[in-house]
């Protein structure tokens, strides 16, 4: 039974992963963010407080 035969399909599996690790991280890591992650300014948050009764 050729079917049974792990050497090509072994083979063909190796190939495979060792292109899906590392050709298709590099490309995917090359792409650029068109949003700008930014932070907020600490000094100008205001938090305000509920006053909501919980009963």
């Amino acid at each position: 039974m050729p079917q049974l035969n792990p050497a090509p399909w072994f083979a063909i599996l190796v190939f495979s992963w060792l292109i899906f690790l590392t050709v298709i991280p590099s490309k995917v890591l090359n792409h650029n963010f068109t949003n700008e992650i930014t932070t907020p300014d600490t000094k100008n948050l205001k938090s305000d407080t509920w006053n909501w009764p919980w009963h």
